[in-house]
């Protein structure tokens, strides 16, 4: 995790994020946050877009907030704000070269993630029992840099190979199992404890211990973010199809995320389901 913050030629990126509430739920308690940020300010990103990274970095997230009335919906957004205010002055570490990993520096955030969600949990009954899932992914020349807690997801697709893989573990004893191979992909989506949380940001969580990894990105790569509302839909050899892109003549206005979305809520869709689609150029 001790790289250097620019090991690489600029990062040229492509990507796409759509959050839906799905067939059932009246409100979306999920979010999602695409930006582009330097030492000095951070850039918003729209839900579609193409850039290069000369001198900025990328980060992308996804959240599924938890709580009472409005409370889950209200987690997620806090979630993904202070992830606009934190990182840039990480950035100045990294560029600066002080000594200050990128896994010093995401653990951090998850903390103060954690600390804001924990405060207003306690300080408001509306807000009792509050709490966020968060995956994240950090794009600098070369690499991507992750966090995770929960049971959303990050998907990675080499170019080298071309399979997709879960990168990220669930935070659940369902996943657990499945990791232990006690049961298998099916099992796991239809076990009846599948959804019950381990470890998240608040939801009166006493301590945070984020997956923290990286992952060496180069041109033709693919990630996937998601919430657990897309894979309640779609199972893992789904999204593989569904994020090869179409030949040439049919790839205009191709939107994965989208597609992502519409496809595992007609199979599903008892949940918020958000996807954010990333592609190394």
């Amino acid at each position: 995790m001790e790289s250097s913050h620019k090991s690489g030629p600029p990062l040229r990126l492509r990507w796409s994020g759509v959050t839906d509430r799905g067939k059932v739920r009246k409100n979306n308690e999920d979010s999602f946050v695409a930006i582009q940020f330097d030492a000095q300010e951070v850039r918003y990103l729209g839900k579609v877009g193409e850039d290069t990274g000369e001198h900025n970095d990328f980060v992308f997230a996804v959240s599924d907030g938890m709580g009472g009335a409005m409370a889950g919906e209200f987690a997620s957004r806090i979630t993904v704000d202070k992830i606009s205010h934190l990182l840039p002055r990480s950035y100045r570490l990294g560029v600066s070269g002080l000594e200050s990993g990128f896994a010093d520096v995401l653990e951090e955030l998850f903390e103060q993630v954690h600390r804001a969600l924990t405060y207003l949990g306690a300080s408001y009954e509306e807000c009792s029992g509050m709490g966020a899932t968060l995956s994240l992914g950090w794009f600098t020349p070369g690499w991507m840099y992750f966090a995770h807690i929960g049971d959303s997801r990050i998907y990675y697709r080499s170019v080298r190979d071309g399979v997709l893989r879960q990168i990220t573990h669930d935070d659940t004893y369902v996943g657990w199992l499945f990791r232990q191979g006690k049961i298998n992909e099916r099992e796991a989506r239809t076990h009846p404890r599948r959804n019950i949380l381990q470890r998240a940001l608040g939801a009166g969580n006493q301590f945070v211990d984020p997956q923290v990894g990286s992952v060496a990105c180069e041109p033709g790569d693919l990630f996937l973010f998601c919430t657990d509302g897309v894979v309640e839909g779609l199972y893992d050899h789904a999204l593989a199809e569904l994020l090869r892109r179409p030949t040439a003549a049919t790839a205009t206005n191709w939107n994965p995320a989208q597609q992502l979305v519409n496809a595992s809520i007609e199979n599903a869709g008892r949940d918020n389901t958000t996807a954010v689609v990333v592609e190394v150029l």
